[in-house]
């Protein structure tokens, strides 16, 4: 290996550990922030929007969000 070579691989070593130090003092976002929007492509009343409301229900109870289920025929 020449030294070239190897400063220019202590170089991009030196980039990469800049850029990942750079990505972890970004300050995080809570997600979601707004409702979250479920669309069921069929129409409302069958087992797809059942089991849909069900799970829209138990995600609003696990992550603290509210989920909206909208039922969109022919939405596929």
């Amino acid at each position: 290996m020449t030294s070239r070579t190897f400063r220019r691989r202590i170089l991009q070593g030196l980039a990469a550990s800049g850029l990942i130090t750079l990505s972890l003092a970004a300050p995080a976002q809570t997600w979601p922030s707004k409702p979250v929007r479920m669309i069921v492509p069929y129409a409302a009343g069958g087992a797809t929007d059942v089991v849909a409301r069900q799970l829209a229900a138990h995600l609003q109870q696990g992550m603290g969000q509210s989920f909206i289920v909208e039922n969109r025929t022919g939405a596929n």
